[in-house]
């Protein structure tokens, strides 16, 4: 019987600390650029976690109507050791850019941005590390492989 209880109480825990870590994970990393999100609180629960895990944080600025940050999305999901590299060494944050919600008060603390998406690259403590057009990483209908990964080697924590 007390294996049984044990057992149970495991279980519970194992489902508890995948439910908290999905809405933590929500909560500051959405799929989409959503306007009606707070970039301050977004990119501060970033530096947060970043911080508690040795690593840096990459803020993606565009939007939904933006073509280049769904195809910046594609080629990450596209090449899983990208994906693994961005997880492994960054916390990445969506921050939203369009006619429903410039986020302009929140984007004037770093450099104007000339194109979408652009990349800021934040250390844990949130101070700007990198600002990255993303233009400079393109290839053709896409991005260029090599450049995406040198970027995100050379400006990570590690």
């Amino acid at each position: 019987m007390r294996r049984l209880v044990a057992n149970g109480f495991r279980i519970a825990i194992a489902i508890l600390v995948l439910h908290v870590g999905a809405v933590t994970a929500a909560e500051w990393s959405p799929e989409k650029f959503e306007p009606t999100r707070d970039p301050a609180r977004d990119v501060a629960a970033a530096v947060a976690m970043a911080e508690s895990q040795g690593k840096r944080v990459i803020v993606d600025v565009g939007g939904e109507w933006c073509s280049w940050c769904h195809i910046l999305d594609r080629f990450i999901a596209d090449n899983p050791d990208i994906g693994a590299l961005i997880g492994v060494r960054y916390v990445w944050v969506k921050v939203n850019f369009s006619k429903e919600n410039r986020n302009q008060a929140f984007l004037s603390r770093w450099p104007k941005v000339a194109g979408y998406p652009h990349l800021f690259v934040l250390g844990a403590d949130g101070k700007l590390v990198r600002s990255q057009d993303t233009a400079a990483l393109e290839a053709g209908r896409s991005y260029d492989k090599p450049k995406v990964l040198e970027f995100l080697k050379r400006w990570s924590a590690t």
